[in-house]
């Protein structure tokens, strides 16, 4: 059986940025979740993202992170892939 690699990456992005940047990675389709940290590093939220999530089941995400958008300067993204 094959072990499967997950690689994570780290972007910082500005608050009025963070939806398109959410979209896009959501987009890229090789996303396994996505976590967003304030400037101190605290996590602000994790989504946990399946290969099925399409459509209606990401409203309530991208509902979560236009808020959190409205609330930050500045955050960073982390992403695990597969």
């Amino acid at each position: 059986m094959a072990v499967k690699k997950i690689k994570e990456e780290k972007f910082v992005v500005r608050g009025d940025k963070l939806i398109a940047a959410v979209k896009r990675l959501i987009k890229e389709g090789n996303v396994r979740s996505i976590t967003i940290r304030n400037k101190k590093q605290e996590v602000l939220v994790r989504f946990p993202l399946t290969v099925g999530v399409i459509g209606t089941a990401l409203v309530p995400v991208l509902a979560a992170v236009g808020a959190i958008a409205a609330l930050v300067t500045e955050c960073s993204l982390e992403v695990e892939r597969r």
